[in-house]
């Protein structure tokens, strides 16, 4: 199994960044194969529909992940109700062949108690782009975000139950699914 999580912010010590590496630590954790892409440290250009983006490093590389991916994680912060701008463009980047039939979980952070507004466009999102939205999501806000970040700090960082248990859903939801493709294949 081969999961993929795009850290969709801009900013070097983002809470839905810090988020992405403590899923990726419980993935790691569970022998899960997973591949963070983070925004912040792969820019990727301005997506324009004028242009082919194949050159660039950083689109060639996230593409290649997610052909291969079954399944994604995406991780914002909720900026004025909605997904980051680099999570969206680095969206745009990519098609349904990136993601169809592919359970995604989306995850946010947001200034407030929880970052609804994000989760409820990444959702839409993935289903204009044929991907199976996990049921569960993950949204921390207000004082988890400071939770989160002062155990980055210590370098003890450790999902909470609830996303936890976000996380499992959405791995059984993968294994389901690819369990499914495989006895297709055969």
């Amino acid at each position: 199994m081969k999961i993929v999580i795009i850290a969709g912010s801009n900013r070097k010590e983002a809470t839905s960044t810090i988020l992405a590496k403590a899923l990726e630590a419980q993935m790691n954790r569970l022998f899960v194969e997973v591949k963070l892409f983070n925004l912040y440290e792969t820019p990727l250009p301005f997506y324009s529909p004028d242009e082919i983006f194949n050159r660039h490093e950083g689109v060639r590389e996230l593409q290649r992940l997610l052909m291969e991916a079954d399944g994604v994680i995406l991780t914002t912060p909720e900026y004025h109700g909605g997904m980051s701008g680099v999570l969206k463009n680095a969206l745009d980047h990519l098609g349904q062949m990136h993601f169809s039939g592919k359970p995604v979980l989306s995850v946010s952070s947001a200034g407030g108690a929880v970052g609804v507004s994000s989760l409820q466009q990444m959702q839409a999102t993935i289903r204009n782009l044929h991907g199976i939205n996990s049921p569960e999501w993950i949204s921390i806000g207000g004082s988890q975000r400071a939770i989160y970040e002062s155990e980055a700090a210590e370098g003890t960082i450790v999902l909470d139950y609830r996303a936890k248990e976000a996380l499992s859903i959405f791995m059984e939801l993968v294994k389901k699914i690819s369990n499914k493709v495989e006895a297709e294949i055969s």
